[in-house]
């Protein structure tokens, strides 16, 4: 089995051209024409997770988020995306993303974060003509009262941290959410009439005004999108059941949360 036939499988679930006008999904680094002796999945390329890879046998890392997002300069030790293009280059590891294309793909990142949540007659909150579209809206099977609900979401999502605005003072039954930074489509989700928007990161002054028009649920990015490794992996598995697939076990979150409990490393 070769590269482009795992890209290809990648792609016919998420095109490419579901993808936002900035984003570069595809493939970073790499030939599809080399044999593929195993995928890891992860949602960042990191060093790290290029050392997991080889030390798993995976030849190829499909990714969530771009290692090549915006374009590279020179090929040196100076940053994180440098230092990876040259470890994945002389360790023979190519390098593949499934980013925004998979958000707004049918069946993509928003649907496991709203399957995870129980929503039901789920539908995407900003609709394209190419089949996909930014966010989903649903129903919970039954009502919940905000602060029951963003608790629930914090257990589920095993979110340090979770930001909101106050308490919404009635029931919350319709959800509209986006993975990552999905705050754009706020006003989409009142527009539609939600109880709730839920995403991993939202500007400060979208908060304001926003006291009783719809409870803001704000999990973290990877706390929503962290999920996605197990739906490549889904995707990968049903066209390759013998296919060998590692689900990374390296957390990337760059973000790190104080607690009043926690101690200095160098105390």
């Amino acid at each position: 089995m070769k590269i482009e036939d795992v890209v290809a499988t990648l792609e016919s679930f998420a095109p490419l051209p579901l993808q936002e006008s900035y984003d570069n999904a595809g493939l970073q680094i790499g030939l599809t024409v080399a044999e593929v002796s195993g995928v890891l999945l992860c949602l960042d390329v990191t060093e790290e997770v290029i050392c997991e890879a080889v030390e798993k046998g995976c030849n190829l890392i499909v990714a969530h988020h771009p290692l090549l997002f915006r374009p590279l300069r020179r090929v040196t030790d100076r940053t994180l995306p440098e230092r990876c293009v040259r470890l994945a280059l002389e360790k023979g590891v190519a390098i593949y993303a499934a980013h925004t294309n998979l958000d707004n793909a049918a069946g993509g990142v928003n649907a496991v974060i709203a399957e995870r949540i129980g929503l039901e007659q789920t539908m995407m909150l900003r609709p394209n003509t190419l089949g996909g579209g930014s966010g989903l809206i649903g129903v919970l099977p039954e009502a919940e009262e905000a602060c029951v609900f963003l608790r629930r979401l914090s257990e589920l999502f095993r979110v340090e941290c979770l930001m909101h605005n106050e308490w919404l003072r009635r029931p919350v039954k319709k959800v509209a959410l986006c993975g990552g930074a999905g705050d754009f489509l706020l006003e989409d989700a009142v527009s539609a009439g939600a109880d709730c928007f839920i995403t991993g990161e939202m500007h400060y002054h979208l908060y304001m005004g926003m006291e009783q028009v719809i409870q803001i649920a704000v999990l973290g990015h990877y706390q929503s999108e962290q999920f996605t490794k197990e739906l490549m992996a889904d995707i990968l598995r049903k066209a390759f059941p013998y296919l060998k697939l590692v689900v990374s076990s390296i957390c990337t979150n760059p973000i790190k949360y104080l607690t009043s409990n926690c101690s200095s490393s160098w105390e």
